[in-house]
């Protein structure tokens, strides 16, 4: 069983070394082209790579933490793939769909019900769970609704790719810094990037949104 331990956590960090530097690959190449959507499938199926040997792990040597942060992570990048399968409103959710939404909503009451047992405790990682916890859960309730209720704006779909794409790379650059960044304060490891990283998906998507609203201004005019 050890054996199979750490055959499973070298491949679990081969992946995640593979989606930190390969990501990159796909955000800086033209959205829709044919390099943009092999890094993307690359990134994505080492993600999910990341997501399963992470699950077992967390069940060879338990550690509950280690399994809900896997599940939040890799919905994510799942969420933002999906995306791309459901641009038009009248687009229905499969049942991959409805399955992801109740992992992700699991794993984010797990981590909100494992931060309140140990919160007193003052370890950081209950602290780091709470936070992912919560916005977890937002995003669960967001997912559920846009499930339900499809948005009506035609690039709702973009919007949601880049979003859930992007924050699953968070989810990896917050693992990499975790464990090589120790001149950080431990909480501060954890949590930096959804900082950074938030604020520059804010400014991204918000830059897209400008320019097809600029757009759609122009277009009767042509």
């Amino acid at each position: 069983m050890e054996t199979t331990y750490v055959l499973l956590r070298a491949v679990h960090i081969v992946c995640g070394m593979t989606a930190l530097f390969v990501a990159p690959g796909a955000m800086l190449t033209v959205k829709g082209s044919l390099w943009h959507r092999r890094w993307g499938k690359v990134y994505f199926w080492a993600m999910a790579a990341v997501a399963v040997t992470a699950i077992l792990l967390s069940l060879i040597k338990p550690n509950l933490f280690l399994l809900m942060v896997a599940l939040f992570s890799f919905y994510l990048a799942f969420s933002g793939y999906r995306a791309l399968y459901l641009k038009r409103p009248s687009d229905r959710p499969s049942a991959l769909d409805w399955i992801g939404l109740a992992l992700m909503a699991l794993g984010s009451v797990g981590l909100l019900g494992w931060a309140l047992l140990m919160f007193d405790s003052g370890i950081t990682t209950s602290r780091v769970a709470l936070v992912f916890g919560v916005l977890g859960s937002v995003a669960s309730l967001t997912s559920l609704r846009r499930l339900i209720k499809p948005a009506q704006d035609k690039q709702a779909w973009l919007y949601r790719h880049m979003i859930g794409m992007l924050s699953a790379y968070i989810a990896t650059v917050s693992a990499f810094s975790v464990v090589n960044f120790m001149f950080l304060p431990p909480l501060a490891r954890w949590l930096w990037a959804g900082v950074v990283g938030g604020i520059l998906i804010g400014v991204w998507v918000t830059h897209y949104k400008r320019k097809f609203s600029r757009r759609a201004v122009l277009e009767p005019s042509v």
